[in-house]
């Protein structure tokens, strides 16, 4: 629904409640006009149920009030003296219809104007406490802070696999929700299962409360992956569905560029705005190398240099690799093989050959050599060692990576890419069939403009242009993992509107290859994410002080029982 049949809607619904209370209204002692009067009449129902006015912001909580009109319903009908269980079902099962009723219909209802609101059962006294306490973290969960899980390696050395992140949603600001029913705090679909955990309609307005800060250079940000469609995001050739922007999978990166930058890609370095981006401390990127050594690899030399992201390459002479009938053998069974070193002995390669093919065309694993995810500073220590004759960068050369945006016209790949103009909200491109590509997506999807292109024209709304101007802030969003990142380079731009909040705390990690207890990495527990310098852990701090918490409420218990 756009903003017109929303109004609309609102007021049917506040003309309705009218209907359904304007009698129980005046038995309270109010005015039967206040039972009509949006936003006042919620105010006034707060004081009639005997509940507190700030209820009524509550309601107007997308999500928080899916959970909260059930409340208000059953707790109308108990105002007025309804408090059998039937009365219970009825007004929470007629989704809130049960009030026409007791308006119209139910004879010697009197208002109870100071009743007891203390559950009269045990049962109703955890259901209380249990809706409250679900009311509770869904206004956290939404509006304040959330938590998130690192799934992948784009932010390895800053961000590890296994953190369990606390995702700051007022730094930024925090969105109001578009989807407008849904299971709290339940993101995408219901736990084992690919079913939604959400409606896709109605959809409400997405605005922005305010923020505290605004995105910068080389923040870590999560947000909606936008061109999520994946009914099972581990499942990247699977059923495909559309969703919601606040639906969409959560993805963490650091935002390398910002609304107005111009970004380009060289050698694997950013550069923004000619000068080369100075990443924090914390920051160490990541690009895949081929490394050689004297001896054949060992596990001792894997523990060595902590090494998580390696994988043996393949050998065959370069006479053979020459060979047509070997190339035809490849090219028969569609097999893709990157070389990644050949000299006139041997060639190296990448990528997924069977072994009983490997046989056939004389290829083998290589003993001597490994390709490896390492830092600058660790590829440089391992150039120091005897043992190590090779460790060379995998600068890719490709010019057909299809890379975003996806166009004959650019033949970018991963290590070099762009000039690329990054969208301010106000500004305004030239638009020709050259620089159509790289904006048509903003256009139509995130900006909700039809685009026809009719020979040399650009046609958008219908009028002929050549040029656009942006309404809302983009960001370019890349992993420090450089070379195993699935980031901006493949689906472009972020929108403001995508952006889900700011990572602040590590309140738990994880590591999946640890034994025992160790599968705790103890060191990065309550650490913070931004900052510099090495990481410090606050767990002992926060024990101590939980640990204080615990006593003393102790202690005030056994005082009053005194």
């Amino acid at each position: 629904m756009n903003g017109t049949n929303w109004i609309i809607f609102f007021f049917v619904i506040q003309f309705l409640h009218g209907l359904a209370t304007w009698k129980l209204y005046v038995k309270a002692g109010r005015k039967a006009w206040e039972a009509f009067v949006p936003v006042y009449n919620a105010v006034i129902l707060m004081k009639i149920i005997n509940r507190p006015w700030w209820w009524t912001i509550l309601l107007f909580l997308p999500i928080v009030n899916l959970i909260l009109f059930p409340v208000i319903w059953v707790e109308i009908a108990r105002s007025f003296g309804k408090n059998s269980a039937t009365d219970t079902f009825l007004a929470i099962f007629t989704l809130g219809f049960y009030s026409f009723y007791l308006n119209y219909v139910a004879k010697d209802i009197q208002h109870i104007k100071d009743r007891d609101l203390h559950p009269r059962t045990e049962l109703g006294d955890w259901v209380s406490s249990i809706l409250f306490a679900v009311i509770a973290a869904t206004i956290v969960h939404t509006y304040i802070i959330q938590p998130f899980v690192i799934p992948t390696s784009s932010l390895e050395k800053t961000l590890l696999i296994g953190d369990f992140l606390l995702v700051s949603k007022v730094h930024y600001g925090p969105r109001t929700p578009g989807t407008t029913v849904a299971v709290p705090m339940i993101h995408d679909a219901i736990p084992g299962t690919t079913t939604p955990s959400y409606l896709k309609k109605p959809q409400l307005p997405m605005f922005r409360l305010p923020a505290f800060e605004t995105i910068k250079n080389n923040d870590i940000v999560v947000f909606n992956w936008p061109v999520d469609t994946l009914v099972d995001i581990n499942n990247p050739y699977g059923e495909v569905r559309y969703k919601p922007v606040d639906k969409k999978t959560n993805y963490v990166k650091r935002c390398v560029g910002i609304p107005g930058d111009t970004l380009t890609v060289k050698d694997g370095y950013v550069y923004i705005n000619g000068k080369k981006n100075e990443l924090p401390d914390r920051a160490k990127l990541q690009y895949f190398y081929l490394v050689e050594t004297k001896n054949p690899l060992s596990q001792s030399f894997i523990n060595q240099y902590k090494l998580t992201e390696w994988g043996q390459v393949k050998s065959i002479s370069t006479k053979q690799w020459n060979n047509e009938k070997v190339q035809n053998v490849i090219r028969t069974n569609n097999i893709a093989l990157d070389v990644v070193k050949q000299d006139s002995i041997k060639t190296i390669v990448l990528g997924n050959v069977d072994e009983k093919l490997m046989k056939i065309i004389g290829m083998d694993y290589d003993r001597n050599a490994l390709y490896a995810n390492l830092t600058d500073e660790l590829a440089e220590t391992m150039r120091s060692d005897p043992s190590v004759t090779n460790v060379k960068k995998d600068i890719s050369s490709s010019k057909t990576e299809q890379l975003f945006p996806k166009s004959p016209d650019y033949t970018w790949n991963r290590d070099f890419f762009g000039p690329i103009y990054i969208p301010e909200a106000g500004q305004t491109v030239k638009l020709n069939l050259e620089t159509l590509p790289l904006y048509k997506r903003i256009i139509t999807a995130y900006e909700g403009n039809t685009l026809k292109v009719n020979g040399n024209q650009i046609i958008i709304n219908g009028n002929v242009t050549d040029s656009y101007t942006f309404t809302q802030d983009y960001y370019w969003m890349m992993g420090d993992n450089r070379h195993n990142s699935q980031d901006a380079r493949m689906w472009g731009f972020v929108p403001f509107n995508h952006v889900v909040g700011k990572p602040v705390f590590i309140w738990m990690s994880w590591d999946t290859n640890g034994e025992g207890i160790n599968k705790i990495r103890w060191n990065r527990l309550f650490t913070t994410v931004g900052g510099s310098g090495k990481p410090v852990s606050y767990l002992i701090p926060f024990l101590v002080i939980l640990g204080a918490i615990i006593a003393f409420n102790k202690f005030r218990k056994r005082k009053k029982a005194a």
